[in-house]
């Protein structure tokens, strides 16, 4: 599902269900990092791992441990751009040469309503009311989950180009569904704060793609060199 909304430049590597592919043992450095996880954290840790080093194997890199790093972003091996997500029943991971894209974003989410009172804070009043269009529109999907799930990929994109935060409100994000298929789409996401520099030049939004399929939602973002 990820890696159909990505560029060919870009590997990737999905578990489904977490079956077979996370038995892959962690590394040491990696094994400190969830000593005293709970099961469900340790699981989604290692399994999401395993499909990083097997997208690195895809990439020709040798597999490695993926530690954490400023404010929990992953850290890749030189010269290689990465984004990973889980959620239950669900693991990706996406790598990407930096000579190819600039930053990349990946995000997994339920296809489920969001909580209660989550939507209000983390969406833009001109974000809510399309979703109440697109909501009317296309019923099916959990637009509510989907922009929260695109927020989350943006700030991934964000976060290695610029190594600051990104809140909620400082990107206002326009979803597209596709005329000609229902369960996928495009977003752009506007940004309301100074943008990073890429080439010289500096950047007012991001582009991405999205796809709802399998009761999952799935988004990401790519930064081209402008």
């Amino acid at each position: 599902m990820i890696e159909e909304l990505l560029p060919d430049t870009v590997v990737a590597v999905e578990a489904l269900g977490h079956d077979g592919i996370g038995h892959t043992p962690l590394h040491p450095q990696e094994e400190a990092l969830v000593a005293r996880a709970v099961a469900k954290r340790r699981r989604e840790f290692t399994v999401v791992r395993s499909c990083a080093r097997r997208a690195m194997e895809k990439l020709g890199v040798p597999p490695q441990a993926v530690l954490i790093g400023e404010r929990g972003a992953p850290i890749w091996p030189e010269g290689i751009l990465g984004s990973m997500t889980h959620c239950d029943g669900y693991c990706a991971a996406a790598l990407v040469r930096d000579t190819d894209l600039a930053s990349l974003g990946i995000d997994a989410e339920p296809d489920a309503p969001l909580p209660d009172g989550v939507l209000s804070a983390v969406s833009l009043p001109a974000e809510q009311a399309r979703l109440r269009t697109l909501a009317g529109e296309r019923p099916e999907v959990h637009w509510d989950r989907l922009l929260f799930s695109a927020k989350e990929s943006v700030y991934k994109a964000w976060f290695p180009l610029t190594r600051t935060w990104l809140d909620f409100g400082e990107a206002d994000i326009e979803i597209a569904a596709d005329p000609e298929d229902r369960h996928r789409g495009t977003l752009r996401a506007a940004l309301l704060v100074p943008g990073p520099r890429v080439a010289g030049a500096r950047l007012t939004h991001f582009d991405g793609r999205w796809t709802a399929r399998h009761g999952l939602l799935t988004t990401v973002v790519t930064v081209p060199h402008v």
